[in-house]
C-alpha cells in the first residue's frame, strides 16, 4: 500500500506546476475561442439545449445570453490571473467549475469530445497545490508530494483518454476485433476529405495497418505511466505522432489532450538550463575579452620594446656623427 501511495505522490519540483498553470490557463482561453466556442451561441437558443448527466445531477440552469456571457468573462479574467501564478488557488477554484460548465454547455448537443478529459481534470487538481514562496515560481526546485499527486492525476487522465477509447472501440464492436478490421478510416476520409487521406484511399492495406497500430497503442498506453527516461519519451512521441497523423489525414487535432502531455515533461529544468546557458555565454564572453586584453597588452609591450630599440639606435647614430 505504501508503494502505491509513494507512486501517486512522488515528489515533483513546484516549478513544473507553475509552468503548467501558465500554459493550461492560457490554453483554456484559446479553447474557448477556437474549439468549444459555441457555448455563448447556445445561450441564444435554449430550446435546443439537452443537458448532460452532470448538468442534470447538479441541476445547472439552462444556458441563456446572460449566464453564458457572465461565464465567458469570469473565465477570461480568472484564466489571465491564474496564468501569472498569482492567487493560484483562488483563480484555480474559479476556473475549474466555470470551464467544466462551459464545456458541458458546449457539448450538450449530442456530441461529447473525449479530448477534454485530461484538460478538465488538470484544472480541478492544479488549485490543490499551495502557491510557491520563491521569487520566481518557474525556477522553484522545491520538491513537493502535493505537486507529484497533481502531475500523476494529469498523467493518468491523459492515458485514460487513449485506453478508454480502445475499450469503447472493442465494446462498440461487441467485444470483437471488428474495429481494426473494418473500413472505419476509409469512411472517415470520405467524410472528411483531405489530400493526404485521399492518397491513402488508394492503399487500403496501409489504412488497416494504421487501425491496428492505433488500437494496440491505445490499449497498451497505461505502460507509459511506468516507463522512465527515454522509454517514456518514446511513448510520448508515439502518441504525438499518432495525433500528427490524425491531423494530416483527417484534420482532427486533439490539442486539449496534446497540451496535457506536458505533465510528462521536466518543465522544471527550463530555467536552470537557461541560466546555465547564460552563465556559459557570459563566461565565454569574459574569456574572449580577457584573451583580447592579453593580446593587446602583448602587442603594446612589443610596440614599447620596438620604440625603445629605435630610440637607442637613434642615439647611437647621433654619437657617431658627433665623433666624426
Amino acid at each position: 500500500m505504501k508503494t502505491v501511495a509513494n507512486w501517486f505522490t512522488a515528489p515533483i519540483a513546484l516549478a513544473r506546476i507553475a509552468w503548467l498553470r501558465t500554459i493550461l490557463y492560457l490554453f483554456v482561453i484559446l479553447d474557448m475561442h477556437a474549439f468549444v466556442r459555441d457555448t455563448r451561441l447556445k445561450g441564444e437558443h435554449p430550446d435546443l439545449y439537452k443537458p448532460l448527466l452532470l448538468e442534470r445531477l447538479f441541476h445547472l440552469p439552462t444556458p441563456s445570453v446572460a449566464n453564458t456571457t457572465a461565464l465567458y468573462y469570469v473565465l477570461l479574467v480568472a484564466c489571465l490571473v491564474g496564468a501569472t501564478n498569482r492567487f493560484p488557488r483562488i483563480a484555480g477554484w474559479v476556473v475549474a467549475p466555470a470551464f467544466t460548465w462551459w464545456v458541458l454547455i458546449g457539448m450538450s448537443d449530442g456530441k461529447v469530445d473525449h479530448d477534454h478529459l485530461a484538460l478538465t481534470v488538470a484544472l480541478w487538481v492544479l488549485p490543490t497545490v499551495a502557491p510557491t514562496k520563491a521569487g520566481n515560481p518557474y525556477a522553484d526546485q522545491t520538491r513537493s508530494e502535493a505537486a507529484g499527486w497533481v502531475i500523476r492525476c494529469v498523467q493518468i487522465s491523459v492515458i485514460c483518454t487513449y485506453f478508454l477509447s480502445s475499450i469503447a472501440k472493442l465494446r462498440g464492436a461487441g467485444w470483437t476485433l471488428a474495429w481494426p478490421n473494418s473500413a472505419i478510416l476509409t469512411w472517415a476520409i470520405v467524410r472528411r476529405p483531405h489530400p493526404v487521406g485521399e492518397w491513402l484511399l488508394h492503399h487500403p492495406w496501409l489504412l488497416h495497418v494504421m487501425q491496428w497500430v492505433g488500437i494496440i497503442g491505445e490499449f497498451l498506453s497505461p505502460a507509459i505511466l511506468w516507463l522512465k527516461g527515454r522509454w517514456q519519451l518514446m511513448g510520448a512521441l508515439f502518441f504525438l505522432g499518432f495525433h500528427a497523423a490524425n491531423t494530416a489525414i483527417l484534420l482532427i487535432h486533439f490539442l486539449p489532450t496534446v497540451v496535457c502531455w506536458l505533465a510528462f515533461a521536466p518543465l522544471e529544468r527550463i530555467v536552470p538550463w537557461w541560466r546555465a546557458r547564460r552563465t556559459a555565454e557570459a563566461a565565454g564572453a569574459a574569456e574572449e575579452a580577457g584573451a583580447a586584453g592579453a593580446a593587446e597588452a602583448t602587442a603594446g609591450s612589443a610596440r614599447d620594446a620596438g620604440e625603445a630599440e629605435d630610440e637607442a639606435e637613434d642615439r647611437g647614430q647621433a654619437k657617431e656623427q658627433a665623433g666624426a
